[in-house]
C-alpha cells in the first residue's frame, strides 16, 4: 500500500495546527493534490499558542502573507524577547532576546571576550550588546535597518569574520490571537482551493490487511477517503493514537508541570514587545500582550498546587479586567513515539506537547508542515523517508525538551517543585551542554537545532551557570582595545534604540487592528484564543 500515489490529503481537526497545515499544503500543492479539512464547530478548540518565535516570519514569506494584513487580522503585536522573572531566585530577571549578541570571530564568540573583560574588572551587562534586549528593556520597536557597529575596535589578529550583529533590522516574532490566526489561515487555505467539511469523525476505517487509515466515517454517515491523513485532533490523537496506537513517550519526570489555567484580560496599558514568564512556587505564569487584550496563564504541577488555588492566584495576579472565566487545561508533556506512522502524520498537540515556556508550539506545527512538503510522498510512501521524517521530528522535540528542562533544573529556588527539579537526573544531552558551558563557556548549535548559541548563552547565564574558564584568545585583546570594542558595539545599539518609537506607538501607526475583528466573539462569550498551545480539539490527555 505504501507504493500507491498520494493525491488525496485529509486533515483531521482545525485550530491553529490544522489550518496552518492546510495553508502550507494548499499553497504548495494547490494544483497537484485534493486537500480536505474535516472539523466540527461542536468540538471547541483550546485555540491557544499566542506567542511565537522568529521562524514564523520565514513561513509567512514562503506563503507570501502580507505582514500588515496578518497583524491587523490577528490583533498582533511584536515580540523581541522573553522576560524571565524569578526563575533563578525571586527578584532576579533576565531577557532571552531573539537577536545576536556582540561581534563574534571565527575562533571564539563575543561572550568569551565579555567573560575575559569581567575578569579584568570591566563590568557591563551582556544584554547591553544585543539590540533586541536593549529595545525590550526600553519598550521600543522599529522595522528597518539600524546603524552598523564598526569593526574598527578589533586587532588584525582576531578580526571578525562577519558583519557585527548590531547592524541590521531587529529580529522579531509576534504575539497573536490564535483563534483569529486560525480564521486568517482558513481564509488563506480556502482561497488556495482547500475544501472544508463540517462534521464529527465517528469512526476511523483501517485497511484490513495493511492497517493503514483508509477513510473516515462522519457521524452523519458521510465517508471521507484519503491517501495521506494529517492528525490535528489535539491531545487525544484521534488517528495517530486512538486508531493506530502509536504510543506516547512521557516526559513528566523531567517536566512535572501538568496543568495550565488560561485567562484573557483587557489591555489597560501599552503593549510591551516581549512575553513575560514569571516563576512561582509551583511553576510559572505567562503574560502575552496583544493589541486589544492580554493572554494570561498559570502553569503548575498538580502535585504542588490544586486547580482551585491556581485559578485564585491567576485571577489575583493577572493584570486587567477578565474577559471571561479562566479555563483549566490538563496536559502531559512528551511526544508520540512516531510523528509519522503508516499513512498518518501527526501535527500540533497530537504529535506531542512541550509546555509553552519558549513559545515553540506554533513553530513546531510550521516546522512539521514544511518538513512534510520537503519530503512529500507524491509517488508513494516509502519507509526510508518516513524514518528520516521521524528522526528529524524526534531530534527537534528533544532539543526543545532539553532547553525547557534547563530553565527548571538550573535554579537556586528551594520550594518543593524547584528543589526536585534542581536535584533530578537530566538527559545526557543536556548534561553535556551544561558541563561544557560551565567548564569552558562553550555553546553550540547543531544543524537541526532550533535554538541558537545566543539563546543557550542568555538562558544559562540568566539561570546562574557561570563558566569557570573562557577561551584563551579572549585575553589576546589588550584591555584598552577590549574597552573600545565594547563601546563600539554598545554605543550604536543604544543610539539606534533611543531613536526608535515606542512599541505601542509603532503598532498604532503600522498595523492597528479594528475592534470589529474580536468584539463579536467577546460579545457572544466565544474564545478568540486564550494562550497554551495550538490546534487542540479537546482538553483531555493523550
Amino acid at each position: 500500500m505504501g507504493a500507491a500515489r498520494v493525491r488525496k490529503v485529509v486533515i483531521v481537526g482545525g485550530g491553529t495546527a490544522g489550518w496552518m497545515a492546510a495553508a502550507v499544503l494548499s499553497h504548495q500543492f494547490r494544483d497537484l493534490l485534493e486537500i480536505t479539512l474535516v472539523e466540527s464547530e461542536q468540538i471547541g478548540t483550546i485555540g491557544v499558542g499566542e506567542s511565537t518565535i522568529p521562524p514564523i516570519r520565514r513561513l509567512h514569506q514562503l506563503l507570501q502573507i502580507d505582514e500588515r494584513e496578518f497583524m491587523q487580522a490577528t490583533s498582533a503585536s511584536f515580540k523581541l524577547s522573553i522576560s524571565f522573572e524569578d526563575w533563578l531566585r525571586p527578584g532576579r530577571q533576565f531577557f532571552h532576546p531573539f537577536g545576536y549578541t556582540g561581534i563574534g570571530t571565527w575562533a571564539c564568540e563575543f561572550h568569551q571576550f565579555w567573560l575575559a573583560a569581567q575578569s579584568r574588572g570591566v563590568q557591563a551587562p551582556l544584554a547591553d550588546f544585543c539590540m533586541e534586549a536593549v529595545a525590550s528593556r526600553e519598550r521600543r520597536f522599529l522595522i528597518g535597518g539600524q546603524q552598523d557597529a564598526s569593526a574598527g575596535a578589533w586587532s588584525t589578529r582576531i578580526a571578525p569574520v562577519s558583519a557585527p550583529p548590531g547592524r541590521a533590522a531587529l529580529t522579531y516574532a509576534y504575539h497573536l490571537d490564535a483563534g483569529l490566526y486560525a480564521r486568517f489561515l482558513r481564509r488563506f487555505a480556502e482561497g488556495h482551493g482547500l475544501r472544508r467539511i463540517e462534521g464529527r469523525v465517528g469512526e476511523v476505517v483501517l485497511h484490513p490487511e495493511s492497517g493503514w487509515v483508509q477513510s473516515l466515517l462522519l457521524d452523519d454517515g458521510r465517508r471521507i477517503d484519503g491517501d495521506l491523513f494529517i492528525d490535528c485532533s489535539g491531545f487525544r490523537g484521534l488517528l495517530i493514537e486512538q486508531a493506530l496506537q502509536t504510543g506516547y513517550e512521557d516526559w513528566t519526570h523531567w517536566l512535572p508541570c501538568d496543568r495550565a489555567v488560561a485567562l484573557q484580560t483587557r489591555l489597560e496599558g501599552p503593549a510591551v514587545p516581549y512575553t513575560r514568564a514569571i516563576a512561582h512556587e509551583a511553576g510559572w505564569r505567562w503574560q502575552i500582550p496583544l493589541q486589544h487584550r492580554i493572554g494570561n496563564g498559570w502553569v503548575y504541577s498538580s502535585r504542588h498546587m490544586s486547580d482551585d488555588e491556581a485559578r485564585r492566584r491567576l485571577l489575583r495576579e493577572a493584570s486587567g479586567t477578565p474577559i471571561r472565566d479562566p479555563v483549566v487545561v490538563p496536559f502531559t508533556t512528551g511526544r508520540r513515539r512516531l510523528a509519522w506512522n503508516r499513512n498518518v502524520v501527526a501535527m500540533g498537540l497530537s504529535s506531542g506537547f512541550v509546555e509553552p515556556l519558549e513559545s515553540t508550539s506554533i513553530h513546531m506545527v510550521a516546522s512539521a508542515a514544511v518538513r512534510l512538503v520537503q519530503m512529500f510522498p507524491m509517488e508513494g510512501i516509502v519507509p526510508e523517508m518516513v524514518a528520516r521524517y521521524n528522526a528529524i521530528s524526534c531530534h527537534e522535540m528533544e532539543d526543545v525538551r532539553d532547553f525547557i528542562i534547563l530553565h527548571y533544573h538550573a535554579t537556586a529556588r528551594d520550594e518543593g517543585l524547584w528543589r526536585e527539579c534542581r536535584e533530578m537526573a537530566i538527559p545526557d544531552s543536556l548534561v553535556e551542554r551544561i558541563a561544557l558551558f560551565r567548564e569552558r563557556a562553550y555553546v553550540w548549535q547543531d544543524e537541526d537545532d532550533l535554538f541558537r548559541t545566543d539563546s543557550w548563552l542568555h538562558v544559562m547565564l540568566g539561570q546562574g551557570i557561570v563558566p569557570r574558564q573562557f577561551h584563551p584568545l579572549a585575553l589576546a585583546l589588550p584591555e584598552a582595545e577590549m574597552r573600545r570594542l565594547f563601546e563600539t558595539v554598545r554605543n550604536p545599539i543604544r543610539a539606534a534604540v533611543q531613536a526608535m518609537p515606542s512599541h505601542s506607538e509603532f503598532v498604532r501607526q503600522y498595523c492597528p487592528a479594528d475592534a470589529s475583528i474580536w468584539a463579536p466573539l467577546e460579545s457572544r462569550g466565544l474564545p478568540a484564543g486564550s494562550g497554551v498551545a495550538p490546534g487542540c480539539t479537546t482538553a483531555g490527555k493523550h
